[in-house]
């Protein structure tokens, strides 16, 4: 079989995927080896049987719903690559845009920032390459999901970033500057639970009752006794969850309140400041897009603008 002709079987795909090219692509470069420039300058290459009978392997995988990341045991977040498995959650595009916000907002050396749900350690991974003088602490309650964030780190030699088992705050020690964290938010009886990628995503790293707040309210109110003065707290949610979310955190003392939007234009980052007294840590006020700017305060909230398009929209 040629490499064309095995790109060739992606129509397979297309009942259960948007992207079954792409799907096609990523699966049978893994088998190889190689770039998927490889595909595209060597179309007429014959495959190995060992290669061919692997690929239709996982192909039928895929066909079955089984996420392209667990096939190949890898996915591509901010500017690294991580070994991902079925103990976390498959770090999202939209997870970016709470890596973005950090980062434009927060420049000052010597930060001490904590990711509270790390998974795979995607956040803190991402923090930490960007800002070597950062301290980080990572945290997630699995055992499963520390042993692999461990293994992102250690592999990727990111040694500003330590890695503790606990649930959420429990395990802190002193305070931080800054806490972020992609709890669950997703309501129990939400129906993308039996869509796409969700089904094969441990339901305990997505779903939280109260509407799917109960986890991002108990970590707001954990935050506030290891938050130094002035600290903040910033968090992803569901895109129909911003108003709520600013609402929880203004009742718990939080102030300076904003909401991002995401690739996708749904409000997808909420933060806030924590502060008796005047006292903050400073932020940078020219970090956003236009567009982000528009919806820095104002959560939007119009239904018809809250499409569900897919997993990622509750994500």
């Amino acid at each position: 079989m040629r490499i064309d002709e095995a790109l060739a079987l992606c129509e397979r795909l297309k009942a259960v995927s948007d992207t079954a090219r792409l799907d096609a692509e990523l699966l049978l470069c893994h088998l190889l080896n190689k770039p998927r420039s490889h595909l595209f300058t060597r179309p007429e290459a014959l495959l190995d049987e060992a290669v061919v009978k692997r690929f239709e392997t996982l192909m039928a995988r895929r066909e079955t719903g089984e996420p392209v990341a667990h096939l190949i045991g890898t996915r591509d977040f901010w500017t690294l690559t991580l070994e991902v498995s079925p103990s976390t959650l498959i770090p999202r595009p939209d997870t970016e845009t709470l890596v973005e916000a950090v980062l434009q907002r927060f420049t000052q050396p010597g930060l001490r920032v904590v990711d509270l749900g790390t998974g795979t350690g995607a956040i803190a991974l991402a923090l930490a390459s960007e800002h070597p003088d950062w301290q980080l602490v990572a945290v997630d309650r699995m055992p499963d999901a520390v042993a692999l964030a461990r293994r992102n780190r250690d592999r990727l030699q990111l040694n500003n970033v330590d890695i503790l088992e606990g649930s959420w705050c429990e395990p802190l020690q002193g305070q931080y500057d800054l806490i972020v964290s992609n709890p669950p938010y997703i309501e129990p009886d939400d129906p993308h639970l039996q869509q796409g990628d969700l089904r094969f995503e441990p339901h305990s790293a997505l779903v939280a009752d109260d509407q799917g707040l109960s986890d991002i309210r108990l970590i707001a109110d954990q935050a506030r006794g290891y938050l130094v003065e002035g600290g903040w707290l910033i968090f992803e949610h569901g895109y129909n969850q911003a108003e709520q979310v600013q609402a929880l955190l203004s009742e718990q003392g939080y102030s300076q309140l904003f909401t991002l939007c995401d690739l996708g234009d749904q409000p997808r980052v909420t933060g806030g400041c924590y502060s008796s007294s005047d006292t903050q840590i400073p932020v940078h006020t020219e970090q956003h897009t236009e567009q982000q700017s528009e919806q820095q305060t104002t959560p939007q909230t119009d239904p018809q603008n809250q499409q569900q398009t897919g997993p990622d929209d509750v994500e």
